[in-house]
């Protein structure tokens, strides 16, 4: 799998990115955003999250995953936006959650530069289980449990992939 980012003197920004903005883009923006600070790095990474449609945009995440998450020590802050032509050029990193998220942030990029960026939240994943990060919205606890294992697995990959790749350190 090739992942390639050029070294950055300033901060690496993160957009995580599904369908609604409600579920699991917003929690992996919590969970990459604890891991961050846990690891000292809040001043050299940069996370945020939207949707692939405006569906949602000014909303809360739901509340359903809000409260799995809260469980976990999770705090899903943030108000659903879709994603803007501009994102492509202020990210770093496009982190799409299935397969269909993927294909629409493709047809969205500006340009073949900004189609490099756009990755799958699985690529960074440990545990080589599921290839995407199933929608939990029309699923019971199990299904936004379930997120959150995957979350939290591939944010740490993630995370060592930033170390390693683009030599990230306090």
């Amino acid at each position: 799998m090739e992942r390639s980012l050029v070294m950055k003197e300033e901060k690496v920004r993160l957009l995580f990115v599904c369908l609604g903005n409600i579920c699991r883009s917003p929690s992996a923006e919590a969970v990459m955003k604890k891991l961050v600070k846990d690891a000292g790095l809040g001043d050299r990474i940069e996370i945020d999250s939207a949707g692939i449609t405006g569906y949602h945009e000014g909303d809360r995440a739901d509340s359903r995953m809000r409260a799995h998450a809260a469980r976990r020590g999770y705090v899903l802050d943030s108000i659903s936006r879709p994603v803007r032509q501009w994102d492509f050029h202020d990210f770093d990193l496009i982190i799409g959650m299935d397969d269909q998220n993927i294909t629409d942030l493709k047809r969205m990029a500006p340009d073949l530069e900004s189609v490099a960026k756009i990755h799958r939240m699985t690529e960074f994943s440990r545990n080589k289980l599921y290839d995407h990060v199933p929608d939990p919205y029309y699923s019971g606890a199990e299904g936004f449990e379930l997120v959150l294992d995957l979350l939290e697995d591939a944010c740490a990959g993630l995370l060592e992939y930033l170390g390693e790749e683009m030599e990230i350190r306090k």
